[in-house]
């Protein structure tokens, strides 16, 4: 049985039995029988992990253990709210900062606790404990934005639309001009890919890569 760790571009998590590319970390949300409680986060340090990092080997969902959550790719974490790990994906997680600093306009790069607190009230609702949404233009969003349409997230990429599913991307659509839409990415994290930061596409989906399909 699939367990509950897979995390949808909506920020909920979900069993699903399909593999992600990255991992992500938000404190201990399970219990002795693997299942997740009630709360959704333990900690406002959200963030993104490879899957494999200098030989470590963990049992998933170990008592007492922080719960291993589980995305498809980047721009999913980083719609769920997350953002790159320092440990082990430290290159990763400078260019974060750099583009950060530079969407914000600060002196300096950011601190880690900083853009934490300050992420997590970008992307939760507190009167519903869940996702805050908002609304843009399609056509001011840049790549790896997730946006909602009829109901299904959707990457931003290129000049295209890809419906998400754990398993991969569906056909890519053309993305329509001059129109609003909800969208799931945090305010902050898209000016943060607006500024530069390139989120990283699993080379398995090369819908969500290749202009031509």
């Amino acid at each position: 049985m699939a367990l509950q760790n897979r995390v949808t571009p909506f920020g909920t998590i979900e069993a699903d039995s399909a593999r992600g590319d990255f991992m992500g970390n938000r404190g201990i949300l399970h219990g002795d029988t693997k299942e997740l409680g009630r709360r959704r986060w333990a900690h406002d340090n959200w963030i993104i992990c490879l899957t494999m990092f200098r030989g470590r080997q963990r049992n998933v969902m170990t008592p007492h253990r922080y719960t291993e959550l589980f995305f498809l790719d980047e721009a999913v974490a980083i719609a769920a709210g997350h953002r790159p790990c320092y440990e082990c994906r430290r290159q990763d997680y400078h260019a974060w900062c750099a583009a950060w600093q530079t969407a914000l306009n600060l002196p300096e790069p950011p601190r880690a606790k900083t853009m934490d607190r300050t992420l997590h009230k970008d992307r939760i609702d507190r009167a519903i404990r869940g996702q805050r949404r908002w609304r843009a233009a399609l056509d001011d969003l840049p790549d790896g934005a997730f946006v909602q349409m009829n109901g299904t997230p959707h990457l931003v990429q290129d000049q295209r639309l890809l419906p998400w599913r754990h398993a991969g991307y569906g056909a890519a659509v053309d993305r329509p001009r001059g129109i609003d839409v909800e969208v799931l990415t945090p305010k902050l994290s898209v000016a943060t890919l607006r500024a530069g930061f390139k989120p990283r596409l699993p080379r398995l989906h090369a819908t969500a890569t290749d202009p031509k399909i």
